[in-house]
């Protein structure tokens, strides 16, 4: 039972990160407009918002532009979810795009972000037409972001899933290290072992973020130099296995499969962290795309995002210790055959 205690906390947390993370509604959030561009005048039009509560309390409706606020002159709630709304759009709105926001006591502030395009700009307004309230609801919820809605949950399962292999990959350098240092075959098992732990949780990764694509990018797999780069990572990781299967000679496979592990975790970071930086990507933090945590990670996110990938890797390295003692029993059997 030694070292107990870090294994039952990975299981703990694991079961928080699961019960939690996909138990806790969204936020209410403004999730659709019936038309996509307005200009100065009369404009009518629905909103459709999700887990909103309309109809208990018409809330207050604004647009927003450039910091300039405009409230809607006539707002009928239709259902819980929808809203019919009537705008007086003036003709000094200065940006060409117009978010919709809305308050009540029950769902607190939503936002519909760059909701309209605008025609007809102006060079400003001289004073906002209506003073606004934008107190925050109340209890704990997640929030909720237009394209991802209720996939955010997501984040604490395929993220740390890199973050877990990218641990086990390291330990698997640094018995590379001892390797070359020593030629301690015990070193060449640990290092494998990691590997082919880490190889489990790059998978997992893989699948994941396919899911994720296909639910916010409309497909499973798009040409992303991120998305390409974790694939090339695991064929990379993948040959390490082959040339190790290559060389019948233990001590000479152990030192080409250290070099080699050391090479293949040097291009891991130039796959996943410098290249999808330099070019165009989808994924979030590269590419000059902003990060998640830019607009989408919130306090009630963070209370499960980062237990979650404590818990992950924690049960990432109880899994790499486990292979690795299997990996020792079956080395054990195999010089007890030889005599």
């Amino acid at each position: 039972m030694k070292g107990w205690w870090w294994k039952l906390l990975s299981v703990l947390l694991l079961l928080y990160v699961v019960i939690v993370g996909l138990h806790t509604p969204l936020g209410p959030a403004l999730v659709h407009v019936s038309i996509a561009k307005i200009q100065p005048g009369e404009v009518s039009l629905t909103a459709t918002g999700y887990n909103t509560h309309f109809n208990q309390e018409p809330p207050q409706v604004w647009l927003e532009n450039d910091g300039q606020r405009v409230c809607a002159t006539a707002v009928k709630p239709l259902s819980d979810t929808e809203l019919s709304l009537t705008f007086t759009v003036p003709q000094g709105f200065r940006n060409n795009l117009t978010s919709l926001w809305a308050w009540d006591a029950v769902d607190g502030t939503i936002v519909l972000r760059e909701a309209f395009f605008t025609e007809g700009l102006g060079s400003g307004m001289a004073q906002e037409s209506c003073a606004v309230s934008d107190a925050p609801r109340p209890g704990f919820s997640f929030p909720n972001r237009s394209i991802l809605n209720e996939t955010i949950r997501n984040l604490f399962f395929h993220v740390p899933m890199w973050f877990t292999m990218m641990t086990l990959m390291t330990i698997a350098f640094w018995y590379s290290l001892k390797v070359l240092r020593s030629g301690d075959l015990e070193a060449d098992r640990s290092a494998l072992s990691a590997v082919d732990a880490s190889l489990l949780f790059a998978a997992l990764g893989l699948v994941t973020g396919s899911i994720w694509a296909r639910a916010t990018w409309g497909d499973w797999w798009t040409s992303d130099p991120k998305l390409n780069g974790a694939a090339v990572t695991v064929l990379i990781y993948g040959a390490y296995l082959i040339l190790r299967g290559s060389v019948p000679d233990p001590h000479k496979r152990a030192r080409l499969a250290a070099i080699y592990n050391i090479f293949a975790y040097v291009l891991m970071f130039v796959f996943l962290m410098v290249l999808p930086r330099l070019t165009d990507s989808l994924h979030p933090g590269n590419g000059g795309n902003p990060a998640f945590s830019q607009y989408d990670l919130d306090s009630s996110l963070r209370a499960v995002f980062y237990p979650a990938v404590l818990g992950w890797i924690l049960f990432g390295v109880w899994a790499y210790t486990l292979h690795q003692r299997a990996a020792r029993l079956q080395s054990l059997s195999d010089e007890a055959n030889d005599r």
